[in-house]
């Protein structure tokens, strides 16, 4: 049972390696021309909106570590390869899990002061942040699922519930 934030944003960040996992194994099956295809997505194609997914995580984490900005476009194309982005995808899902995992349970509430892609100043707490981050891809995986089941390749499970199945 999760009974603090450390062993929760634990969980998530291992639930969401997981499911992203999922995602790139099943999009590994897609050729070339379908992982590129233009469609009816906000981000345009399933390699857009995962490059979109995998720029906000790198925005985020730069924020959350007190880096410089990349200048990253919301929409930009960080990796042009299925195999490329699968590798970013994978090492930033281990970033992720290390920022997570090293933190007391003090720290989630620390405030971070930063500002957006348009340049509009914020502050919110870590825990704020990282529960943006996590329920940013769980949207986002959810639009990538409705891709795939428009594709040959079926889309997988990725409910938290079958990852703590999995794990058990």
């Amino acid at each position: 049972m999760t009974t603090g934030f450390s062993e929760h944003f634990g969980l998530l960040a291992a639930y969401n390696a997981w499911a992203n996992g999922r995602v790139m194994e099943a999009c590994g099956r897609l050729s070339d021309r379908e992982f590129q295809a233009p469609r009816q997505a906000f981000f345009g194609s399933i390699s857009g909106t995962l490059n979109h997914v995998l720029v906000g995580d790198r925005s985020w984490l730069a924020r959350l570590r007190g880096d410089p900005p990349a200048g990253y476009a919301l929409d930009q194309i960080l990796y042009d390869t299925f195999t490329d982005l699968e590798r970013a995808r994978r090492a930033e899902d281990q970033q992720i899990a290390a920022y997570v995992g090293g933190f007391d349970e003090t720290a989630f509430g620390s405030t971070v002061s930063y500002k957006t892609v348009k340049g509009a100043a914020f502050e919110n707490t870590i825990q704020e942040i990282l529960t943006h981050m996590f329920n940013h891809q769980t949207h986002h995986r959810g639009q990538i699922h409705d891709l795939l089941s428009q594709t040959d390749v079926p889309p997988p499970e990725l409910d938290l519930i079958f990852y703590l199945r999995a794990i058990v």
